[in-house]
């Protein structure tokens, strides 16, 4: 059974005198440093000032919201604990570049998803802690929860432990923002990256998407209206998944008809077979033998033209043009 920590065995105290570098104020950078600062954390940015050729908005809003902003070099050199917050094909090169200089004994790396660890884009130096301190929320609902009072469940991991401290700073660092409230689990940087992963590519972004894409073609091809069939297969979806998070399945069961139980036993296997069970398999094979990771840097240094092309292709599907008319429609009217 994984071991659940809560705020009794975290104690911020660990942080005091300490300056941590949060390096990227996008979602997540803004919510966890909103938070720390907020429970007393000495909270720098690193940002990049200039982006393109334009003043880089992450940075005026980091500025905005009172914050210490710095070139990462400089942020790095002037923090006790680096929180490394940026989408993750940029880390590695961002790391070499302005970083890895300034990982001096005694400091520690932190992020908040061990993919650039794990599939060894970022290799620290032996002397530093090396932890990862990650909200299983997306960003906005860290912050609001943290404002409500209580927190969002969270993950932490020690690569490293130079310091002899670094679960103890890991530790610190999720009680600051909260989630030793809702409560905490112990994991590795392996365990937290390949899950992450597969939980991303086979359910809850490729899988789901895939799931309800097929749906509204095989319903609209049939000739039903689209604007129905969106509601059916993406808006109560929501509704849908709700329900799970708030009881399990079973309390969804109790909550829908006999009927579309009845149909969830006999036709969903049908639809969710074996076949789709051992293509995750292979899926999770490829996470994990590092297929994936090189797969995705190869099209990350190449400018991600196959990521552009595809983002631009969903814009496109009737699913989304269908969408954006049906939510217009019945969107709230002051």
């Amino acid at each position: 059974m994984i071991n659940i920590l809560h705020d009794s065995d975290a104690d911020t105290a660990i942080l005091n005198g300490k300056t941590i570098a949060i390096i990227g104020y996008g979602n997540q950078g803004s919510a966890q440093a909103l938070c720390l600062r907020d429970s007393g954390v000495k909270v720098i940015i690193g940002e990049t000032e200039i982006l393109n050729g334009v003043k880089n908005p992450s940075w005026e809003r980091a500025k905005e919201a009172g914050f210490e902003v710095y070139d990462i070099a400089t942020a790095a050199a002037k923090a006790d604990i680096v929180h490394m917050l940026l989408p993750d094909e940029h880390h590695g090169r961002i790391y070499r570049e302005f970083i890895a200089q300034h990982m001096t004994k005694g400091k520690a790396l932190s992020c908040s998803h061990g993919f650039n660890i794990v599939f060894k884009q970022i290799i620290p130096p032996s002397a530093v802690d090396v932890i990862m301190v990650a909200p299983k929320s997306p960003a906005t609902e860290e912050r609001k929860a943290y404002l409500e009072g209580f927190g969002v469940p969270g993950l932490v991991a020690v690569r490293q432990n130079a310091s002899g401290k670094a679960r103890e700073i890991a530790l610190a660092m999720a009680k600051a923002m909260r989630f030793t409230r809702a409560g905490v689990l112990e994991c590795t940087f392996e365990e937290e990256t390949f899950e992450d992963l597969f939980g991303e590519q086979n359910v809850l972004c490729g899988g789901l998407v895939e799931l309800m894409k097929a749906g509204f073609e095989v319903l609209t091809e049939a000739g039903y209206p689209p604007e129905m069939v969106y509601f059916e297969v993406v808006h109560e979806m929501k509704l849908i998944v709700d329900l799970i998070y708030e009881g399990g399945i079973q309390k969804m069961n109790s909550i829908i008809s006999n009927t579309a139980e009845w149909g969830e036993y006999v036709v969903g296997p049908k639809i969710i077979d074996r076949g789709v069970k051992n293509r995750m398999k292979k899926a999770l094979k490829d996470i994990e033998s590092g297929k994936f990771a090189r797969e995705w840097m190869a099209e990350a240094a190449k400018g991600c033209p196959n990521l552009l092309a595809k983002r631009k292709a969903l814009g496109e599907h009737p699913i989304e043009v269908t969408g954006r008319r049906v939510r217009a429609l019945f969107e709230k009217k002051n």
